[in-house]
């Protein structure tokens, strides 16, 4: 088990994962088509990266895999965010605000010095 600890900035990958999942418990291909989607798709990731990086997620313990998970089949698994994976994406999202706010600030006065 890895002691590592991920804090903002997320990389795409871990940002867009926890995006598909702030809604609700989805498996892997409809995370990835969330994720097209979330970034009108200018961000796609295949599954060898979205793979790699639930596994990463699971084991800091930020997604879970839900109890019904396993299909009559046994081939499709669901992912949830976690308690602590829900205050990760919210603690980037803050970032991204305070980040957004401050270009608009730093334009506006550039704007000003003309």
């Amino acid at each position: 088990m890895s002691t590592e600890e991920l804090q903002p900035p997320l990389t795409p990958a871990v940002f867009f994962i926890l995006f598909a999942l702030s809604d609700g418990e989805k498996h892997g291909y409809a995370i990835m088509q969330e994720v097209s989607k979330l970034s009108s798709g200018k961000f796609r990731m295949g599954p060898g990266t979205l793979y790699t990086t639930i596994q990463r997620l699971l084991d800091l313990k930020l997604i879970a895999e839900t109890k019904d998970s396993i299909e009559e089949e046994g081939r499709r698994r669901y992912y949830k965010l976690t308690r602590a994976g829900k205050s990760l994406f919210e603690a980037e999202l803050a970032r991204m605000d305070d980040v957004l706010r401050l270009a608009h600030r730093k334009k506006l006065a550039a704007q000003g010095a003309r």
